[in-house]
C-alpha cells in the first residue's frame, strides 16, 4: 500500500509509532518485548498482512483485546464483525477490511451511511474523511505491514488528542 505522507505529518506518525511500540517494550516483561519486537519486524518485513496478523495488531493497539494467538484475535473480532464477512485468517487484508476493523476496535463514530450498513467500504470512506488515509490508493489493495503500523498510529495519535 503506498500512502502518501505530508512532510509534517511524518514525523508525528513516526513519533506515535515508536512511543506505542516503545510502551509495548517497557509495560511488558523481556521475553514479551522480544516477541512484540519480532511481531513488528514480522509485519513491517511483509508486504501483505494477513487478517489475522492484522486483528492480532489492531485488537492489542485499541486495548479491545489481548491473544497471543493472530487466529484467537480473528475468531474475536469475526464474532463481533469488526472484520468483512468473506474474510479468512490467512487471507491477505485488504484497505477496507482494516478500515473496518480500526474504527470498531477503536469506537471511532462513522456517518450515517457508515452507522446505518456498517460494511467495510463505508469505513474506507470514513476513514479518508477523517483524513487517516491520503492519496491515491484503492480499498481492495492489500495493506502491507508498515502500512498497518501507520494507520494504527494515525488513529492513536487521533484518539490520544
Amino acid at each position: 500500500m503506498k500512502v502518501r505522507l505530508l512532510p509534517d505529518k511524518r514525523h508525528k506518525a513516526l513519533l506515535t509509532i515508536f512511543c506505542f511500540l516503545g510502551a509495548l517494550c517497557v509495560g511488558s516483561a523481556s521475553a514479551a518485548a522480544q516477541g512484540a519486537a519480532a511481531e513488528i519486524e514480522a509485519l513491517l518485513a511483509s508486504d501483505a498482512v494477513t487478517y489475522a496478523q492484522a486483528a492480532r495488531f489492531v485488537l492489542d493497539a485499541a486495548d479491545a483485546a489481548t491473544f497471543d494467538d493472530p487466529a484467537e484475535a480473528f475468531g474475536f473480532a469475526m464474532e463481533r464483525e469488526w472484520l468483512p464477512g468473506g474474510a479468512s485468517p490467512d487471507a491477505p487484508a485488504r484497505l477496507d477490511g482494516v478500515s473496518l476493523l480500526l474504527m470498531r476496535s477503536f469506537d471511532l463514530p462513522g456517518g450515517i451511511l457508515f452507522t446505518l450498513t456498517g460494511s467495510a467500504h463505508f469505513a474506507y470512506r470514513e476513514m479518508e474523511h477523517k483524513g487517516f488515509i491520503h492519496g491515491r490508493v484503492s480499498p481492495r489493495q492489500n495493506v502491507s505491514g508498515d502500512a498497518l503500523l501507520y494507520l494504527t498510529g494515525r488513529v492513536l495519535a487521533h484518539v490520544e488528542d
